[in-house]
């Protein structure tokens, strides 16, 4: 409950800052906000499961799968996203809503049938098969129909670290915004000047932030090589213009990168998503997401669980809309002195799930098993139904759980997923259930209507799926005193902290640092605990790439005190020098530790870091079993690591780190003592022929040299 209040307070005081803008049209819109209240529930229907992309196998000699290839588009497009009708049939006038989103051919994955070419937000679903490689060539199609690069669709701020393809000057446009010459948007920073109502001139340079769009595909919670893990460095433009760590693993078009991914992790489910730098907050908000599943033919648990029909992927995301039916996104940022364009937090006010708004889906009398993926960029969702049934969590962020964990709610946040077991066995016909969400915000009487909602299921006649019993520990991997990695050989310290605008937190920093600061070094194949300080008014959502890992613990702190510490030895942030920890964080606990719930004694790559709570996580540089990973982890560019607020994400909330063999620890030690001692000793030699003391000079008797040994006094032994 505690944890809950927390975010209402954090997501509450966000909505100060935005909530305003969903009551009047933006002056500088035609348009007005559509009110959701006006937006009719339950007509948007989902009939299924999301389409499934259709690889082409690549086999060896004997025909045995190698691998399985895919061509994916990113393209813009328009999706019927709000309902066409009401509840009585009556049409709405609703349009279809400008959207990205990607699209290759795909097929029904509960009948089989080949769909053709798909595109959709969220994208068609991966289905991978563990221990099979996927190659994707991911192609950035974001052109109009000359082939002309198309703008952004929300407003690009070039205040802020970004994929900046233009090269503008950050420090230019950070002074221009200073003085209030930033271009209101739209037009924003999109290659003319801007006449501003004082006469002044905005973007003098003639600056285009809005195009070319750079896009990169990150496959979330994937255990890939850095160079296929879409970093924020490695985006590229439809025109070809590429990013400081750009690759691709076989030649393609420089509009288009392909990445190959092992599949070697144990069957879960994760997401793809764009990752640019600075831009990924806007990028997923337009449409850019989809799920990638990776499955084991030899999974026994999944044997006992409801497939094809029953089998549902949940994707849950907010959106606010103008009455045109295109999507909203802020047009001014909460510190606009500081960054014209950039807000700290944003919150939809609808509920889409897989696409549709408010949608009902007709379930039969029987379990379904509901993959749930929380992909807004940061509304927490506390999940359960409106008849208080219970149900079951089987599965977190890297696969199965511990042991099944039976729930009535579920508190879930930006990035992360949850597989749950419902049975609708017991209901009668024609019950309607909603999934309602208690995170709420603001207006409780409105968001009750609202984003209090989030989808209906409506019970109907025909045969389900019997419910089997489950083992009582589902994951081998986590057998065991929790947590199950082994004690770690290091602990590293990250305080989140935040700079203050006159309308709230801007930017936000990991340990004081900015994304620019040297990365973070780990030694591939060791455990490490990671402590995240939140001495912030905010949740923070800190995501690892390239790791699963398990919570420790979480416990409440002085922040007050510690922070004085904090800043005594580093200053405020944005640091200039390596952050120096806090001596001991035992003065500044309160209380007793807090274990993780039973559904969060899982595999995670996403942790809810509470304000006010330092929280623990064990991490291993390896596969969930402690097997090396089936490539070199140390090779290429390096991962990141970040809060998945998307909005704090772009915001400098993002550092980098590599991983490093354990000789190269020692061997940078050893050359260099070696060199001190080769150049010490050079310098000796030529000091002994200078004076001397080498050549035709005899070396005294030796009886000469004991004896001036016995007369100089012994020094004392060093300490």
């Amino acid at each position: 409950m505690k944890r809950l209040f927390s975010l209402l307070l954090f997501a509450s005081l966000s909505l100060a800052l935005v909530s305003t803008t969903f009551v009047s049209p933006v002056s500088s819109q035609t348009i007005g906000l559509l009110n959701p209240l006006s937006i009719p529930k339950w007509v948007n229907q989902l009939t299924g499961p999301l389409p499934v992309f259709l690889p082409t196998n690549v086999t060896d000699a004997n025909g045995k799968v190698i691998r399985q290839d895919y061509v994916v588009n990113i393209t813009q497009f328009y999706q019927q996203i709000l309902p066409t009708v009401d509840s009585s049939g009556k049409p709405t006038g609703f349009g279809e809503t400008k959207v990205w989103g990607y699209g290759g051919i795909a097929y029904d994955p509960v009948t089989g049938q080949n769909l053709g070419y798909v595109e959709s937000t969220p994208g068609p679903t991966f289905e991978a098969i563990r221990n099979i490689p996927s190659q994707v060539e991911w192609v950035n199609d974001l052109v109009d129909s000359s082939g002309k690069p198309l703008p952004e669709l929300f407003p690009v701020d070039p205040t802020i670290m970004w994929a900046n393809p233009d090269n503008i000057n950050m420090t230019e446009a950070q002074i221009q915004a200073g003085e209030g010459l930033a271009p209101p948007y739209p037009p924003g920073y999109n290659g003319s000047s801007y006449t501003l109502p004082n006469g002044q001139i905005a973007n003098p340079d003639q600056w285009n932030a809005q195009s070319p769009v750079p896009i990169v595909t990150h496959l979330h919670g994937g255990e890939d090589p850095s160079a296929d893990d879409g970093g924020p460095d490695a985006w590229y433009t439809p025109n070809g213009i590429h990013g400081s760590t750009y690759n691709t693993a076989v030649p393609t078009a420089p509009n288009a990168a392909v990445y190959q991914y092992p599949n070697s992790q144990e069957p879960t489910t994760l997401w793809y998503h764009d990752h640019a730098l600075g831009l990924t907050r806007l990028h997923v908000y337009a449409g850019l997401s989809g799920l990638y599943i990776i499955k084991d033919p030899s999974d026994q648990v999944a044997a006992e669980l409801p497939s094809t029909q029953f089998d549902i992927p949940v994707v849950i995301q907010d959106r606010s809309f103008y009455t045109d039916g295109s999507l909203y996104y802020p047009t001014e940022g909460s510190n606009p002195q500081i960054s014209p364009y950039v807000t700290d937090t944003f919150l939809g006010n609808t509920n889409m799930v897989d696409g549709k708004v408010w949608p009902n889906m007709n379930v039969k009398q029987g379990e379904y098993y509901f993959n749930i993926l929380d992909g807004s960029n940061d509304r927490y969702y506390n999940l359960s139904f409106s008849n208080g049934m219970p149900f079951t969590q089987i599965g977190s962020d890297g696969g199965y759980l511990k042991a099944p964990a039976p729930l009535t709610s579920l508190l879930i946040g930006p990035a992360e997923r949850a597989d749950i077991l419902v049975n609708f066995s017991n209901l009668t016909l024609g019950t309607k259930i909603i999934l309602q969400n208690t995170a709420l915000t603001g207006n409780i009487t409105l968001e009750d209507q609202t984003v209090g909602q989030v989808m209906q299921f409506t019970v109907t006649n025909g045969e389900g799926f019997a419910p089997k019993t489950l083992p009582s520990i589902l994951n081998p991997t986590l057998a065991g005193t929790w947590p199950t990695l082994p004690n770690p050989t290091k602990t590293l310290i990250f305080t989140l902290t935040e700079t203050s605008g006159s309308n709230g937190s801007m930017p936000m920093y990991l340990d004081g640092q900015t994304w620019t600061a040297p990365p973070v070094k780990v030694v591939v194949g060791t455990t490490e605990d990671w402590v995240f300080v939140n001495p912030t008014d905010s949740v923070h959502q800190m995501h690892l790439h390239l790791v699963q890992f398990q919570i420790v613990q979480r416990q409440a702190f002085n922040t007050t005190a510690y922070m004085a510490e904090w800043t005594t030895l580093n200053g405020k942030p944005p640091l200039d020098h390596p952050t120096i920890d806090v001596p001991s964080l035992d003065p500044y606990l309160i209380g007793p530790p807090i274990p993780p719930a039973p559904n969060e004694q899982g595999w995670k790559d996403t942790v809810q870091v509470y304000p006010g709570e330092i929280t623990t996580i064990r991490v291993r540089f390896a596969q969930q079993d402690g097997t090396p990973f089936p490539f070199d982890a140390t090779v290429g560019p390096g991962y990141v690591f970040h809060c998945h607020l998307l909005e704090h994400e772009d915001d400098d909330m993002m550092r980098a780190f590599i991983l490093i063999n354990p000789t190269q620890n020692i061997i940078p030690e050893v050359i260099l003592i070696t060199v001190i001692i080769l150049l010490v000793a050079a310098i000796l030699i030529l000091l002994m022929f200078r004076q001397g003391k080498l050549g035709n000079k005899k070396i005294e008797n030796t009886s000469n040299i004991k004896a001036h040994a016995e007369k100089t006094p012994r020094p004392e032994t060093a300490r």
